[in-house]
């Protein structure tokens, strides 16, 4: 009776620890699924810039985390204005916000007619200007998937 009583505690011990190793191995595919899942939660409001260049006004619509304006062809968004800088400024949007940055520009960027020297956020509705050129920003509240970096 004592090895049958032996055998069933061996069984019984060997049981409880796969059923551990089990619990284990699901509560870490778990929680690795629901990491990812609040990394690929992260997302990024599409920016709309409004440009108004001798009177014609153009609309462009990006879904990026950053963006070059300059009058340099492989600028983000190209500027063909000779008091624009071949990189003149760049909009960023990190810690939850579109921010501002001039580029040492020759002529400077103005937030809402205040020079910027600090990156500064934006907000729907600011103007900026570069050089001559006039830029209306508009903020899509609802936000998109940031791009994978990968790509």
């Amino acid at each position: 009776m004592s090895a049958t009583l032996l055998l069933i505690l061996r069984l019984v011990m060997a049981s409880a620890l796969y059923a551990f190793l089990g619990w284990a191995v699901y509560t870490l595919w778990w929680d690795m699924k629901r990491q990812t899942e609040l990394i690929n939660a992260r997302r990024v409001p599409e920016i709309t810039v409004i440009t108004d260049i001798e009177g014609e006004s153009r609309s462009y619509n990006f879904s990026v985390t950053e963006l070059v304006i300059g009058r340099d062809q492989t600028c983000d968004l190209n500027l063909d204005v000779n008091t624009v800088s071949a990189e003149h400024a760049r909009l960023s949007y990190h810690h939850r916000n579109w921010w501002v940055e001039d580029l040492r520009s020759r002529n400077g960027t103005l937030l809402n007619l205040e020079l910027v020297t600090t990156p500064a956020i934006l907000v729907s509705g600011d103007e900026l200007q570069l050089g001559q050129v006039l830029l209306k920003i508009s903020i899509n509240e609802e936000p998109r998937d940031l791009p994978n970096s990968g790509s």
